[in-house]
């Protein structure tokens, strides 16, 4: 979702603003077609036991009835590997059940059907979980993990934040201000960039910070939450302003900043994301600088690339209280290297492991995988996927939450993929709303 308010109109900038938020939430959310291919495993919670078979029915819709005499090409497999099995069904009556077969230690299979109609694909699929709360993670934590990030924070320290706040009257509300802000981050010179949105009214506030998913775009600021009275700080991760035109975030994504996830790889004191964990920092340093600040509760709420960042966040700064964390990315990334899913940017999978399947950027990779942060988290967190995560499986996503042993709570979407249905993304919400704001407004 790319989109900047421009309408000179507080009344239109509000409803554009709303409008952005709830596209943002939902936009990796598949639309409907004119054909439904619906695959779903024969146990209503989609999970077994290790040994345990697993039947998958296939249902072809049109209009809301089955599609008779269909043909629907069927592989199953463990997610995101190569099928173990194939057929192609003839399906009289647009309905069939198949024989799925089981996994014999703790992980996800997947039942994938794509049919061909009127030469156009169609696909469904389903993934049966097997004992996923036994996933064990592929990773290690190097020795000198704890070390390695307290020297990072200790030289972020010395660095003076030298903040900036750009106020953006069109964002503004009755009760909100709204600002682009910037803060140096990891070396001098070099900056971080978002949006924060503070209470109008006097008094101390909690704070939130966003943290994004994979990409770069502009940020709109979350105005709405900010009207609640909790302070919103929404940030960037590549160290450029948030509220150019959108032509300028697509000329970097196909540019200079494409595969930015990979850059470095081969070395953990120059790889990409250590700018980005440590930005992280920095925006909670931001947020304790600020008067507005009740100078206790924060949380911090991303999804995919944001969720990695949530935990990492809440793992390295204990000013953190709490976190919410949707279908984390950058989870157990050797998954691959051991005949399993790894997590996005699937950096060790058959497309990208022939370039990145070295030593160094294994070893890399140990000190940036969300699994060994996980290990580390002393805060309560809620936790949200589906089954049908094809960009970050559940797989990876599970190698995460099993590893976390402080409070946690888990709210799956079975049925969903890399998206949130708007129900969940209430509960979320909901639950990070109920952390914060019992001890706001203090005079």
């Amino acid at each position: 979702m790319k989109c900047i308010l421009k309408s000179s109109s507080l009344l239109g900038s509000l409803l554009l603003c709303l409008f952005c938020l709830y596209a943002e939430m939902i936009s990796a959310q598949p639309p409907r077609t004119l054909i439904t291919v619906v695959v779903a495993p024969d146990h209503a919670d989609w999970t077994y036991k290790t040994g345990e078979k697993a039947m998958f029915s296939i249902t072809v819709l049109k209009d809301g009835n089955t599609l008779k005499n269909c043909k629907v090409d069927v592989q199953v497999g463990p997610e995101k590997m190569d099928a173990t099995w194939t057929e192609k069904l003839s399906m009289a009556d647009g309905k069939a059940t198949i024989d799925g077969g089981t996994m014999k230690s703790p992980g996800f299979l997947r039942c994938i059907a794509t049919i061909n109609f009127e030469g156009k694909l169609y696909r469904g699929l389903a993934t049966a979980g097997f004992d996923p709360y036994q996933i064990k993670p592929t990773t290690d934590m190097p020795s000198d993990f704890t070390a390695f990030w307290d020297k990072a924070k200790s030289e972020l320290s010395k660095l003076p934040l030298e903040t900036k706040l750009t106020l953006m009257p069109e964002r503004c509300t009755e009760k909100v201000n709204t600002y682009q802000f910037s803060v140096q981050n990891f070396r001098p010179g070099s900056r971080l960039y978002g949006m924060i949105c503070i209470p109008k009214r006097p008094g101390k506030y909690p704070a939130e910070l966003i943290v994004p998913g994979a990409g770069i775009r502009p940020l709109n600021g979350y105005v709405t939450l900010a009207e609640k009275g909790i302070i919103t700080v929404e940030m960037a991760i590549h160290g450029i302003p948030v509220t150019m035109d959108p032509s300028v975030y697509n000329n970097l994504y196909d540019g200079a900043l494409n595969e930015y996830y990979s850059a470095n790889l081969d070395n953990k004191d120059h790889y990409y994301y250590k700018r980005v964990y440590m930005g992280c920092v920095r925006a909670v340093d931001l947020i304790c600088s600020l008067p507005e600040f009740d100078g206790e509760n924060i949380g911090v709420f991303g999804g995919s690339q944001g969720g990695a960042l949530s935990v990492v966040t809440a793992a390295l700064d204990s000013r953190v209280k709490y976190l919410v964390c949707l279908f984390p990315a950058l989870s157990d990334l050797t998954g691959y290297l051991h005949n399993r899913a790894g997590g996005w940017p699937h950096l060790f999978n058959k497309e990208n492991g022939g370039f990145n399947n070295t030593e160094a950027r294994i070893q890399t990779s140990k000190y940036y995988d969300v699994v060994n942060f996980a290990k580390l988290l002393k805060v309560p967190g809620m936790y949200s996927w589906g089954f049908n995560d094809e960009t970050c499986p559940p797989t990876t996503t599970y190698a995460v939450y099993n590893a976390v042993t402080a409070k946690k709570e888990l709210l799956l979407a079975r049925d969903s993929g890399h998206f949130g249905y708007p129900e969940q993304w209430d509960v979320l919400n909901k639950w990070m709303i109920e952390k914060l704001l019992p001890n706001s407004i203090k005079k």
